[in-house]
């Protein structure tokens, strides 16, 4: 009888002991889960980050150029609008230098969530920024183009109207664009808060 307790004892423990493991082998399977779309998540903002880098850059270096270049602009005017692009990278680079000192497998999620938090606060104030100075930048270049340059005889040519509309253009197809990544990279941003708060109860 004696026996037959500790064989059944025995066969007992061998099975709690593989319950255990499999709950173990469970919870990493979920926890990796859950990280892995958090990865996904932040890599999208990143993408997001990276790609209005691209496109600043070009702005700066090759669009606004280019139009200067064909069209009647007064240099002063075109500096003008060149710094302000330049400074509104600014809040773009911040942005860059908190991404990456996300490292979901070397921190704790409650740090994560700091530079979070952190980076949604910089994400408010270059709303706030870029609008302010977008709009100081386009009186004086408006003031500036209206009042000092004498050659506006040449507003009304095909030589300024084409490269004109087609900035229009551009900038049209640029806010349409932006504003479906803007709501995107909220929905990313919500993720990352989300699978961070779940990895915080395996930790």
């Amino acid at each position: 009888m004696e026996m037959e307790l500790d064989e059944l004892k025995a066969g007992w423990d061998v099975l709690n002991n593989r319950l255990s493991q499999s709950e173990i082998v469970n919870l990493r399977i979920v926890r990796e889960m859950i990280a892995q779309k958090t990865r996904t998540a932040f890599d999208g903002v990143c993408r997001h980050n990276y790609y209005n880098l691209i496109v600043c850059v070009l702005m700066i270096c090759a669009v606004f150029p280019y139009i200067y270049l064909n069209t009647p602009i007064r240099a002063f005017s075109f500096v003008v609008v060149e710094a302000a692009m330049v400074i509104g990278l600014v809040p773009l680079i911040q942005k860059l230098s908190l991404l990456s000192q996300f490292d979901l497998n070397g921190k704790r999620s409650k740090e994560l969530l700091g530079l979070v938090l952190r980076y949604k606060k910089v994400c408010h104030q270059e709303a706030i920024w870029v609008i302010a100075e977008v709009a100081v930048a386009m009186i004086v270049f408006y003031v500036s183009e209206l009042m000092f340059n004498d050659q506006v005889h040449y507003a009304f040519g095909i030589k300024v109207l084409l490269p004109l509309g087609l900035t229009l253009l551009t900038f049209a197809l640029g806010y349409l664009l932006a504003l479906w990544m803007r709501r995107r990279h909220a929905l990313q941003l919500k993720e990352i808060e989300q699978g961070l708060e779940e990895l915080k109860e395996f930790e």
